[in-house]
């Protein structure tokens, strides 16, 4: 492909990427992140499991991830991003057929391990390292836009989950999803990701390419991991956003058992989608003008919010619960899209892709328990009156973290 075919019909082949990641994301987000809160709900009312003992595999299977998506970018490095994606692919629709087959609890931790692989090569660091290298003045917005995939995901796959599941049972309802995902996303990855900027002879932004064809920012090796874990923008950035994602995962994986009793099971299904739609509506509101805040701040700001809507789904009648689920989906996404625009605008180039990665892997380290926590929390008090109580206070501890590590 020459440069003349990277810019066809005046259309830059990064924003094909951009909507290639778009895709990836909705897949990931629907299958392996949504999907887990669906399947705790179908495997509790099937197989009578406790609540925590499904937790526990929900847990393993983003701690697994977290293990997986620290090396995520050496992977890439060393077989390729095309190859290093198609194999996370399989690992996730064997994974997702894996978890509804399961008929003793030891058969959930295997299926966790092979959706925790596909979850770490097709979710957040990979679609940084799909959109990155096609963006420099841009790609705070490119990524806006393909982490949009996310929320779609949710408001995709939750209700066609309830849905398949309740006409077809779970088995035959993940064997639909994972075909789906292969016969997506397997030809995907070798049309949009094989192409690079600089084999159509491009820069970012599709920029004519210097004279050198590199730039001296990929002629470097990034900063080395310990470095960066001696780094006091990386230890605030992580850390703040590893407790925030904590509390979210932690509710997100609860959020359909806990809506049941107020909305009824399609009700719930309804409001764990609107969750996700406003996702979407607080990422577009935040990337149109995220250029001319102090992106930190912004953090805090989403923080707060989600911290409001924590409190009011704790509320009495269905009109305090929807409001809570607003106030918690408009910081959604937003937890997902803002590290790595924080990262672009406090890291040098070179070192970004490992930056975003790492800091997804300790986030994902820590919000792996979330869902195993909030379980015991709520089998101990019988409700899920502490776990809400615990995410405030994260969520708030978050929000000063954040702004601890701005730049003096």
């Amino acid at each position: 492909m020459t440069r003349l075919e990277g810019l066809s019909g005046g259309i830059f082949f990064g924003w094909r990427v951009v909507a290639a990641a778009f895709v990836f994301a909705v897949f990931a987000w629907g299958v392996a992140f949504y999907g887990p809160s669906v399947f705790l709900h179908a495997l509790h009312q099937a197989r009578g499991w406790p609540v925590s003992l499904i937790s526990a595999a929900i847990t393993a299977h983003f701690l697994v991830g977290a293990a997986l998506v620290a090396y995520l970018d050496d992977a890439h490095r060393r077989f390729g991003i095309v190859a290093t994606t198609r194999a996370g692919v399989v690992a996730l629709a064997a994974g997702t057929v894996s978890w509804s087959l399961a008929e003793a609890p030891w058969q959930l931790f295997a299926a966790a391990v092979l959706t925790a692989a596909g979850w770490a090569a097709t979710s957040g660091a990979a679609i940084n390292a799909m959109v990155a290298p096609w963006f420099r003045r841009r790609r705070g917005f490119a990524l806006s836009l393909a982490y949009n995939g996310a929320s779609i995901g949710g408001v995709l796959f939750i209700p066609l989950w309830v849905a398949l599941i309740a006409q077809w049972g779970f088995p035959n309802a993940a064997a639909a999803v994972a075909v789906a995902t292969l016969a997506v996303l397997w030809p995907l990855a070798g049309v949009y990701l094989r192409p690079t900027p600089a084999l159509l002879g491009l820069a970012p932004d599709g920029d004519a390419l210097a004279a050198n064809g590199v730039s001296s920012a990929t002629m470097r090796e990034p900063a080395s991991r310990r470095a960066l874990l001696r780094d006091r923008r990386f230890v605030t950035l992580a850390s703040a956003f590893a407790i925030g994602l904590f509390a979210q995962v932690g509710l997100i994986a609860h959020l359909l058992t806990l809506l049941v009793p107020t909305l009824g099971e399609q009700g719930a299904a309804g409001a764990v989608s609107l969750t996700t739609a406003c996702a979407v509506i607080g990422r577009l509101l935040l990337g149109a003008i995220i250029d001319r805040l102090d992106r930190r701040i912004a953090a805090a700001a989403n923080f707060a919010v989600q911290a409001c809507g924590f409190l009011l789904l704790s509320g009495a009648g269905a009109e305090a619960v929807l409001i809570g689920c607003v106030l918690f989906g408009l910081g959604l996404g937003n937890l997902v899209s803002l590290p790595p625009l924080i990262v672009e605008s406090e890291f040098d180039a070179a070192d970004a892709g490992r930056v975003v990665a790492l800091a997804i892997a300790v986030n994902q380290a820590s919000f792996s328990f979330a869902p195993g926590v909030f379980g015991a929390l709520h089998d101990l008090a019988g409700s899920y009156a502490a776990p809400l109580a615990l995410a405030v206070m994260l969520q708030t501890t978050a929000a000063i973290l954040v702004l601890v590590g701005r730049r003096r």
